[in-house]
This record gives structure tokens, sequence and C-alpha cells, in this order.
């Protein structure tokens, strides 16, 4: 049963390695897109390796580093890479760092992925952004929390607001995002032909092997909650797609680009009416 302790440890960890202000907001990064945020300022970088509970394990195109910093009037807690279910066979994999999250005083938190689309007319390279998500795996994180805490309502999963902000910020920078539904895979192999025609029978529009263990962390915690996703590929069997961990990580790259400047708009003016 997961006790917290290993997030005490981090923050003191942190103290001693300089940590003085609490945290805004955090962001975590997915595959490709770990360089989102360029212009930390008086940053405290640290690398997973030194933080108990999080995540030490390897897959290529995650940098894992916990970056504290300043971006414009905000301090901005960065958390480069994650641990996936697929990894560990754990789904509380990613509860200590969503935890010091919450312990640096963060209020919200905005999750980054890539995934596959399951709509033709979503194609690579474009942004979603997630308002709702589908998990139909049996996976979920807070099983054997004992408590009533445990039932963790998930009707605004994804805040309104933030989600609001996130598309003002996109939209000024000339970048559509595409309101979708995320459904869980968990991975690691690629979802069959059949599991796409499925998932888009049941309303998906995106499928991805991270987010959602994270969201039910992050809510059961009380953070509100944002969910972007750089679409990668084409889901498999769509106009004779073949999904690759290659692909994933091109693209990712690519649409970090677009990511990096709706990010420090977002966050430059998090604070404004």
């Amino acid at each position: 049963m997961y006790s917290g302790q290993d997030s005490e440890a981090v923050m003191e960890l942190l103290r001693n390695r300089g940590l003085e202000a609490s945290v805004d907001i955090g962001i975590v990064t997915g595959t490709g897109l770990a360089n989102i945020l360029k212009e930390i300022e008086n940053a405290l970088d640290v690398p997973y390796d030194d933080l108990p509970g999080f995540p030490h394990g390897f897959v290529s195109g995650h940098a894992r580093r916990l970056v504290i910093g300043n971006i414009g009037r905000l301090r901005v807690a960065l958390l480069q890479g994650r641990s996936h279910y697929y990894e560990t066979g754990d789904p509380q994999a990613m509860r200590t760092p969503i935890e010091v999250l919450l312990r640096l005083g963060a209020h919200s938190v905005v999750l980054t992925s890539s995934v596959g689309s399951v709509k033709p007319a979503m194609r690579p390279g474009a942004l979603a952004i997630v308002t709702d998500h589908i998990n139909l795996s049996g996976v979920n994180p807070l099983h054997n929390e004992q408590g009533d805490a445990r039932f963790v309502p998930m009707n605004d999963a994804y805040d309104a607001t933030l989600r609001h902000r996130l598309k003002r910020a996109a939209a000024s920078q000339g970048v559509a995002l595409h309101d979708s539904v995320y459904m869980f895979m968990p991975g690691p192999s690629f979802e069959t032909p059949a599991e796409i025609r499925v998932a888009g029978m049941l309303g998906a529009d995106i499928v991805g092997m991270s987010v959602v263990p994270e969201t039910v962390i992050a809510r059961r915690y009380g953070l509100k909650v944002a969910a972007m996703c750089a679409v990668t590929n084409l889901g498999a069997g769509l106009e004779g797609m073949v999904p690759s961990h290659n692909e994933t990580k091109r693209m990712g790259a690519t649409v970090a680009i677009s990511l990096r400047r709706i990010f420090d708009t977002f966050i430059r003016t998090l604070d404004e009416p």
C-alpha cells in the first residue's frame, strides 16, 4: 500500500538543494515532449534517479528530470518524463511525483502525451485537448487504497477553465486544439486495427498509454487537471497505418515546437482574468 513516505523524502532533498518557494502549477511531459518549456528561470534541476519514488526506468524519448523555476510571474514544476503502467505493472507508478506537486503547493497539473488518432480527419501533427476519457482496461491507481477518499468522482476530470485558457493560448499562436475523448490502452504493444475500430465506436477520438492513471491520482488529491496531446500517428489499420515508437518520438519532437509556444503563453497569462 502507498505510504507517502517517498514524497516526504523528496521534499527534504529538494529543500536541501535550495528549494525556497512553492509552485503554482505542475506540467508532466510525454514522449518527445520533454523540452516544451525552455524559458524556466532560476531553475532547480534534479534527475529522477536522485528522487525516491520517482521513475528510474527508461523509455527513449523521456528525459526524466524534475525542473522547478519561474516563467514570468509564476513558478512551475516540470516533470520531464513519466513512468507508464506497462513498464512496472503498477498503475500507481506516478503517485509519488504527483504527490510531490501537491506538497510543492501546485493547484493544477497539465499532462502532455503523444497519442494515436482514431479519426482519419485528425492527422499526425494535430494537437488535442482532452475533454473526457474512457478506461475499460481494469487498471486503476486507487486499487487497494483504504478509506472513502478512493471513491473519486470523475464527472469533471478535465477542468473546463484550464481547457479554456489553453485554447485561448493556442488561438493566440494560431494553433487549433481539437476537443477529444482519450481512451486508455495499457500497452506496451500498439492497438490492433480491431481495437481502433472499437475505440471509435465507443466515442474515443485518441488512444494512448498514459494520462488516465495520472488524472485519477491528481483528482484523488484535489488537483485540477488538463491534458494536451500531440497526435503522432493514425491508429493501426487507418489508411494502412502501422504505428511505431520511432514515429511517435519524431512527430512528438515536431509538435513540441507548437506546444512550447502555447505553454509559454498559457503560463504567462494564467493569473490573468
